[in-house]
């Protein structure tokens, strides 16, 4: 798949899920790795982050290989193309990724039939985002929940990806009590006794420790449920070696878990009553570890499946499972911070 350029062999694998190719899990999984998140019963912590499946096509496939649960997305009200071409770019020598992908996606219609073609057990998220040329951002957040609602078993308010312009100033101040108002007010005239799903809020890890309390505050304030903890980064490290480090747009994979999870940390000081997701430079059990000793309730990976295959999952599910019963936890929640 390698060979491929890197969305080429993007398209071909989600191409071969929709086949009915790709691993499947065997046996149930180890008990110490369920958690409850925010309300939702999942069968092992280990999550499949958004942008793997932005149109909800292949939801299922990638339950069935393992994962506790899956986010897809990000999903804008209309379809959009995103950024011109090349705008994905693999990191080989540092087991990284970089894109400019620009939200592009089918749009909400085709999203909502994709989930309704394929119900079943399992939890499965939606990550929102909003329009590159939107007047009103806010507005395509809550037309994603009501459009949604029903369909996906939580939201996920994307706020945080480099690759729109603006997109990250409503991470701050009156933009991001505006942003979480509306959302928390238009999810109040959708539930009801037989309906209801969680919310999170998608945050940067280009973060200070200011900025992580004003949010973690806005959360509590407004009733989001949990923080996903973190996008991808606009910073270069410099021990980067592929000769596509200089390229724009977010970086994520292996360079990005310090970072992550150190913002991860700041969150689980600023607001300990925080339901927190970490995400970030996951490739091992050990790291899913760290982040759940930095405060995580579950975990989230993509771009290692770059590299190591979706069959990485299982394995990053047995060395956690390791872990936690070697240090005398009985459940994740118990390691959890």
């Amino acid at each position: 798949m390698r060979r491929f350029d890197p969305e080429r062999a993007h398209g071909l694998a989600i191409s071969a899920l929709k086949a009915g190719l790709g691993p499947r899990a065997h046996g149930a999984d180890d008990p110490v790795l369920a958690v409850e998140v925010a309300g939702l019963k999942l069968p092992n912590c280990v999550g499949l982050a958004a942008g793997f499946d932005k149109n909800a096509e292949v939801a299922r496939r990638m339950l069935a290989a393992g994962f506790g649960f899956v986010e897809c997305g990000s999903v804008t009200p209309r379809p959009q193309a995103g950024n011109p071409r090349p705008r994905l770019f693999r990191l080989t020598e540092d087991r990284a990724v970089i894109n400019r992908m620009g939200f592009n996606n089918d749009g909400l219609d085709a999203f909502a039939e994709n989930l309704r073609r394929a119900p079943g057990a399992g939890v499965v998220g939606a990550n929102l985002g909003a329009n590159k040329d939107s007047e009103d951002r806010i507005a395509d957040y809550t037309a994603g929940l009501m459009r949604l609602w029903g369909l996906a078993d939580y939201f996920t308010v994307n706020i945080s990806s480099p690759n729109t312009p603006g997109l990250r100033t409503l991470q701050s101040g009156d933009a991001l009590d505006e942003l979480l108002g509306r959302i928390a007010e238009a999810r109040a005239g959708l539930r009801n006794p037989n309906a209801d799903a969680p919310l999170f809020l998608k945050v940067a890890p280009d973060l200070d420790e200011t900025a992580v309390g004003d949010i973690a505050d806005a959360v509590v304030r407004h009733g989001f449920d949990a923080v996903i903890v973190s996008n991808t980064t606009l910073a270069r490290p410099d021990t980067l070696r592929s000769p596509d480090r200089g390229e724009s747009g977010g970086l994520s994979g292996a360079p990005l878990f310090e970072a992550s999870t150190r913002v991860l940390s700041q969150f689980r000081q600023a607001g300990p009553g925080l339901t927190l997701i970490g995400v970030g430079g996951i490739s091992s059990g050990e790291q899913a570890y760290a982040k759940i000793r930095a405060g995580a309730s579950a975990v989230q990976f993509y771009s290692a499946m770059v590299f190591e295959g979706p069959g990485l999952v299982t394995r990053i599910k047995r060395d956690l499972a390791t872990r936690l019963r070697a240090d005398g936890f009985k459940s994740v929640a118990e390691a959890r911070g």
